[in-house]
C-alpha cells in the first residue's frame, strides 16, 4: 500500500511578497487554477494502489490547508497539525508512526513538498512506481533530476553504484547547495543530480533509521503520536513530547547517514517554485522573453518577470528584472539576485513589517478580513463571512466596534440580544460587550468594520464560545506580531 504524505508547512520566503507567512506560496494560485497544493494533491489520482494522503502542516495554516483539501481532487485526507516547527525529518516520523498504526502493516510511504511543480505526470508515476521496488527491498529512496543548467539554488546527489533491481543507483553523497563554479562542474558531471525533495521508504524502514541516528528525535515523536489529541478535522500530536525533538531535515536525520539509500530519476521536468526566477521558466513568455501576469505593459524590454496585482505595472528599456507588484508591497531585483530575498525578509521581520506575515486580505476558518485603513485609535475592516459560518462569540477590553451590512444577511449577537440585520443596516458593540457575527443568509456575507480604541490588537479578543476549537490557546506567532504592529501604529 502506497500512502502519500504532503509537507505543506513551508513559508516560501523566496517568493516574497506574494508568498507570505499568514499565505505561503504552497497555496496560492500561481499556475493554472488551483494551488501548488492542490496540484501535488491531484497528482496522486495517477497512482496505483495509493491510499488516504496524509497532510502534515502547522497550526496557522490549518483551516487554510482543510479548506483547499475541500476544494480538490483529494477530498478525503489525514491532516496531521506540528505542534512547532522542527523540520521535515520529525514530520514525516509523525506521519510514519500514524501510518503503522492506522493500517497495522507497514506501508510504503512517498514524501513530497506541497509546492512544486511537475508537468509529465505519467512520468512522476512511473519514478514512483520504480522507487516502490527498492523501497520493498527497504531501500530509502531519494528522487533525482537530471540537470540541465547550473544552479546554485538545488542541493545535489552524487549517484553510486547501478542497481539493476529499480533501474536506479546507490548513493554516494549529498551535497549542499554550490557555488555557481562548482555547479557548472556538476552539470558537466553526468554522476550528479539535483535532489529533488521527493523521498520512498517503507515507514518501518524509514523509523529505523531514525532510531538508528537520532533515537531522541524517534521517542519524542512517538511519544507525541501515542498522547496525540483528534480536534475537528485535525490530529495533534502532544505538544510537550514533540518539542523535545530535534530539528533537522529528513537529508541531514537519515538519508545523509543511511547505507540503505537509493537514487531513482524523476522521468519528468521538475521545478520547485523556490525563487522568482524558477517561477519565470513554467511561465508563458512573448518575443521578447518576458513572463507578465496581470495589467502589464512591456516596452523595450527583454528577459524580465512582472506581475502585477492591483494596478498597472509600465516597465521601459529594462532587461533581467523581476518586479512584483501587490496591495501593500513592490519588489524589483534584478534576476541573478533570486536566491538572495530571504536576507531581505529577515530584515523586513526584524522592523516588524506586517508585510512579512500578512497580505492586505487575511484568511479565517470563517472566510476572511481585508485591511483597508488604519491610524490613531482607529482601523477599519472590510469583512466576508462564508454562507453557514460564524466568528467566535467574543468581547474585547479595549475596543469598540462599529458594523455595517454591505450585502447579505447578519445574525448579530450583542449581549443579550440577538437581531438581523440586512445591507445597509448597521449596528454597534460597546467595550466590553460580548458579540458574534454569523451568516445566515444564501450568499457571501460582506461588511465593513470600524474599530476605534486605545489598543486594536488581534491579540484582545477573548473568546468565550468557539466552533472551530481556537478557546484557551496562548496568542499565535501572527497575532503576537499584529499586536506589536498595533503598538507602534
Amino acid at each position: 500500500m502506497l500512502v502519500p504524505v504532503i509537507l505543506a508547512g513551508g513559508s516560501g520566503t523566496r517568493l516574497w511578497p506574494l508568498s507570505r507567512e499568514a499565505y505561503p506560496k504552497q497555496f496560492i494560485t500561481l499556475l493554472q487554477n488551483q494551488s501548488l497544493f492542490q496540484l501535488t494533491l491531484e497528482r496522486l489520482s495517477i497512482l496505483n494502489d495509493c491510499a488516504k494522503p496524509i497532510v502534515l502542516g502547522n497550526e496557522q495554516h490549518r483551516f487554510l490547508i482543510a479548506e483547499q483539501i475541500r476544494q480538490s481532487a483529494q477530498p478525503d485526507c489525514t491532516i496531521i497539525v506540528e505542534p512547532c516547527f522542527k523540520g521535515t525529518a520529525p514530520a514525516v516520523a509523525l506521519a510514519a508512526v500514524h501510518a503503522l498504526s492506522q493500517y497495522n502493516q507497514d506501508v510504503i510511504l512517498l514524501v513530497l513538498p506541497s509546492d512544486h511543480m511537475i508537468k509529465d505526470v505519467q512520468g512522476f508515476a512511473n519514478s514512483v512506481n520504480e522507487g516502490i521496488f527498492a523501497a520493498i527491498e527497504g531501500k530509502l529512496v531519494a528522487f533525482g533530476v537530471r540537470p540541465n543548467h547550473a544552479e546554485t539554488g538545488y542541493g545535489y546527489i552524487q549517484q553510486g553504484e547501478l542497481l539493476p533491481s529499480c533501474n536506479g543507483f546507490s548513493i554516494k553523497r549529498f551535497v549542499e547547495k554550490p557555488d555557481i563554479k562548482t555547479a557548472k562542474q556538476f552539470v558537466e558531471n553526468e554522476e550528479y543530480w539535483w535532489n529533488s525533495g521527493m523521498f520512498l521508504f517503507s515507514a518501518s524502514s524509514f523509523l529505523q533509521e531514525l532510531l538508528l541516528h537520532d533515537p531522541a528525535m524517534f521517542h519524542s515523536v512517538k511519544g507525541a503520536m501515542s498522547d496525540a489529541q483528534h480536534d475537528i478535522d485535525f490530529i495533534r500530536p502532544c505538544a510537550k513530547q514533540f518539542e523535545q525533538s530535534n530539528t533537522d531535515s529528513i537529508d541531514y536525520a537519515v538519508m545523509e547517514k543511511t547505507i540503505n539509500g537509493a537514487l531513482v530519476r524523476l522521468q519528468s521536468q521538475w521545478n520547485d517554485v523556490g525563487a522568482w526566477d524558477a517561477l519565470a521558466q513554467l511561465l508563458p513568455k512573448d518575443e521578447s522573453n518576458n513572463a507578465c501576469h496581470g495589467d502589464v505593459l512591456v516596452k523595450q524590454s527583454q528577459h524580465c518577470l512582472i506581475h502585477a496585482d492591483h494596478r498597472l505595472v509600465v516597465a521601459l528599456g529594462v532587461k533581467d528584472l523581476v518586479i512584483v507588484e501587490t496591495q501593500d508591497a513592490v519588489l524589483v531585483l534584478n534576476k541573478t539576485h533570486a536566491q538572495d530575498i530571504k536576507p531581505i525578509v529577515m530584515a523586513l521581520k526584524e522592523n516588524k513589517r506586517k508585510e512579512v506575515v500578512f497580505h492586505q486580505r487575511v484568511s479565517r476558518p470563517w472566510g476572511y478580513f481585508e485591511s483597508i485603513d488604519s491610524g490613531d485609535r482607529f482601523q477599519v475592516k472590510r469583512i466576508m463571512v462564508a454562507v453557514g459560518q460564524k466568528l467566535s462569540l467574543q468581547r474585547h477590553h479595549h475596543r469598540c466596534e462599529h458594523w455595517v451590512v454591505v450585502k447579505g444577511t447578519a445574525r448579530v449577537t450583542r449581549g443579550d440580544e440577538v437581531f438581523l440585520l440586512s445591507e445597509n443596516q448597521s449596528t454597534y458593540i460597546p467595550i466590553g460587550v460580548n458579540h458574534r457575527l454569523e451568516n445566515v443568509g444564501k450568499i457571501p456575507l460582506e461588511m465593513i468594520e470600524v474599530q476605534s480604541g486605545a489598543y486594536l490588537g488581534e491579540d484582545d479578543i477573548l473568546r468565550l464560545e468557539d466552533q472551530y476549537g481556537r478557546l484557551d490557546q496562548t496568542p499565535s506567532h501572527f497575532e503576537t506580531m499584529t499586536s506589536e504592529l498595533s503598538k507602534t501604529a
